[in-house]
């Protein structure tokens, strides 16, 4: 199976950093495993220098590591590393790729000393980068522009699939909020099961091309989530963390307000277990939605970080993860969304697919639950009912709420509930489904496909 190299919209960010800083600092691409940081470093590398530099410290040698401690006679430092790789670099043509940069923490520490000389440029690729044992002992360089890459979105996934009329046609609709069409929404949701089906890491995108089986997809899928897990019980021999990232699809299917620690390990609190927590957001594999104690523009000033939920970053894993310990073939989840029967009960893989997209377009992730007196029909002593706001976002000074459904229906009682509380501070309210473009009073309902926009 021959790897395609995909079309990523962090390439322009690359571009627009070479061109900004001129050698003034060094690039790090941070992200999970897998997402393809390595691929597109070395792509920028062959088509945007003269020569390049590849360091893949996974498997540098001896010779190579050694050569870090020269590092204050950098003239002697350039023309071993020229020797060793037998490329000549060009001053101010060429970069040197520090390749899974964590494993060798004192190359990033030399960053500092490289760019200063300035000779050439320096990307760095990464993941894990703030824990612990991976920054111990060195100083982080401040001259390096921090990016994040993440799995493929999807409008990366429709170009990858050679379908990117169809985002233009989703955005001009968004835009212009101009329905679709039932027969044309019925088409981009098709598209759209089958991204959130095989996600956004290259290679599960690369499988589906080169087999169009769901079996091999899933199969790759699997290999992926055995590396995270893995790397999990490097970063905590307990097993705590692997547990944790094991129960995501569990502990969202009880339709809870939040991850119950408690629940997955015993006696665990999410306080107790705050420094592993981070190391797992740190890790990028997972997102992290936190309740917003009080709904206003500035959500992290008032957010409980105890108090959460817990996304795979991808939900193509998501689906694979949900199932792990059974064969493909008895993956309900691809199943009905293949057949567009996911019902309420699996409704939590579109919240799923919905918190991947917010993150991706660079929104941090946020949500509400707040408890209102109602009265129900026949009885005259109110009751109390707790609402949810799936998630929240800042907007123009005000905030937006945003609702998720696995159907159709356009039931929106908690943003009715929500708009009753905070019609002050509401600019848009938001119910994302699975039907076509459309308004419900004033509520803006839109195909969930469309979550990018928001």
């Amino acid at each position: 199976m021959k790897e395609k190299i995909f079309k990523r919209k962090l390439y322009d960010k690359m571009l627009q950093w070479k061109q900004d800083s001129n050698g003034k600092t060094a690039l790090l691409i941070k992200g999970a495993r897998r997402v393809g940081k390595s691929t597109l470093a070395e792509e920028f590398a062959i088509k945007e220098y003269k020569t390049h530099i590849l360091i893949d410290f996974s498997i540098a040698d001896a010779a190579v590591k050694e050569l870090f401690s020269h590092i204050s006679d950098l003239n002697f430092f350039f023309l071993r590393l020229q020797s060793l790789y037998g490329i000549t670099l060009h001053e101010r043509k060429s970069v040197i790729v520090f390749d899974e940069v964590q494993l060798f923490p004192p190359a990033r520490q030399a960053i500092k000393h490289l760019v200063k000389d300035g000779r050439y440029d320096y990307i760095e690729t990464g993941s894990l980068l703030s824990i612990k044992k991976n920054v111990q002992g060195i100083v982080i360089p401040s001259e390096e522009t921090r990016i994040s890459m993440y799995p493929l979105d999807y409008e990366e996934f429709l170009w990858a699939i050679d379908k990117e009329p169809t985002y233009q046609l989703i955005k001009y609709s968004y835009e212009h909020l101009k329905p679709l069409g039932d027969a044309v929404n019925r088409d981009m949701m098709r598209y759209f099961r089958l991204y959130m089906l095989i996600g956004g890491m290259p290679q599960a995108v690369n499988a589906y091309l080169d087999s169009n089986d769901f079996m091999a997809v899933d199969k790759v899928k699997r290999n992926i989530l055995e590396l995270y897990i893995d790397d999990f019980r490097k970063i905590d021999p307990t097993g705590r963390a692997s547990r944790l990232f094991a129960s995501i699809p569990g502990e969202l299917a009880r339709n809870a307000s939040r991850y119950k620690v408690g629940s997955v390990i015993e006696n665990a609190t999410a306080t107790r277990l705050g420094e592993l927590l981070m190391d797992m957001s740190d890790s990028m594999t997972v997102n992290f939605a936190y309740h917003a104690n009080d709904p206003s523009v500035g959500f992290s000033l008032h957010a409980d970080y105890n108090h959460f939920k817990m996304f795979i970053a991808d939900t193509g894993l998501f689906v694979t993860l949900a199932f792990m310990d059974r064969n493909y073939t008895d993956n309900e989840i691809y199943r009905k969304l293949l057949s567009d029967k996911l019902g309420a009960d699996l409704g939590y893989v579109y919240e799923n697919v919905v918190a991947q997209m917010l993150r991706s377009a660079g929104n941090e992730l946020f949500y509400y639950t707040f408890k209102q007196e109602i009265i129900k029909d026949g009885e005259q002593a109110p009751v109390e009912r707790t609402y949810e706001i799936d998630f929240l976002l800042s907007r123009r000074g005000k905030v937006c709420p945003i609702e998720v459904k696995s159907s159709g229906y356009r039931s929106h009682k908690s943003l009715d509930m929500f708009f009753e509380k905070y019609s002050d501070r509401t600019l848009n309210r938001y119910l994302l489904f699975t039907k076509d473009l459309g308004k419900d009073r004033d509520v803006i309902c839109l195909p969930i496909y469309m979550a990018p926009f928001l």
